[in-house]
């Protein structure tokens, strides 16, 4: 009898140091609560949390009148099965002359092959460069530029992480449109 207590007694503490011990797959983070934001998304519209993000579909051809886009919207976001296309060299001058933050949704391969000629998102060398990196953000104004990378809680890429990063990333845009962006490396 007693040795049944004990054996239970036992089981229960592993259980409870397991528990204690465990990491989540998910994390509870705040929302995205500043001003609206209007943003045009080359591919599927994403699930946000956000009822005050607008996103705008476009395509690659209203890309290439780029002089409009700064005006048009707070930031473009390019999803990931569009990011073969992105790649094209005829894009370079697009991403590096706007004067609007691009972000690339699920581009392991850092912002390099979208603002360098001739680095294609394929080159060997460009293989996992972010490392666990779920967004990647650039901004070029005149010869400065400015990028963001952002990962998923945990590496894990699920619903609630995912749009996580895009609270975050809004709140990137906002502080580049009110020019009180700080670069932090929490990012």
């Amino acid at each position: 009898m007693k040795r049944s207590i004990l054996n239970v007694l036992i089981l229960l503490i592993v259980m409870l140091a397991t528990g204690c011990t465990s990491t989540a797959d998910t994390v509870d983070t705040p929302l995205y609560s500043g001003k609206s934001l209007f943003i045009g998304v080359v591919g599927e519209v994403p699930k946000i949390r956000e009822e005050h993000v607008h996103f705008t579909s476009i395509s690659f051809d209203e890309l290439v009148d780029y002089t409009k886009l700064s005006s048009q919207y707070d930031a473009v976001v390019i999803m990931k099965d569009h990011l073969q296309e992105a790649d094209d060299n005829k894009y370079v001058k697009v991403y590096t002359n706007a004067g609007v933050s691009f972000f690339f949704i699920g581009a392991a391969k850092s912002f390099m092959p979208f603002v360098l000629e001739d680095v294609s998102y394929e080159h060997s060398s460009l293989k996992n460069f972010n490392n666990d990196m779920y967004v990647t953000g650039y901004l070029q104004t005149g010869e400065t530029y400015k990028y963001w990378e952002y990962g998923l809680y945990n590496g894990k890429v699920n619903e609630p992480n995912i749009k996580d990063v895009y609270s975050r990333m809004f709140t990137t845009i906002e502080s580049i449109k009110n020019g009180t962006y700080n670069p932090s490396p929490s990012l």
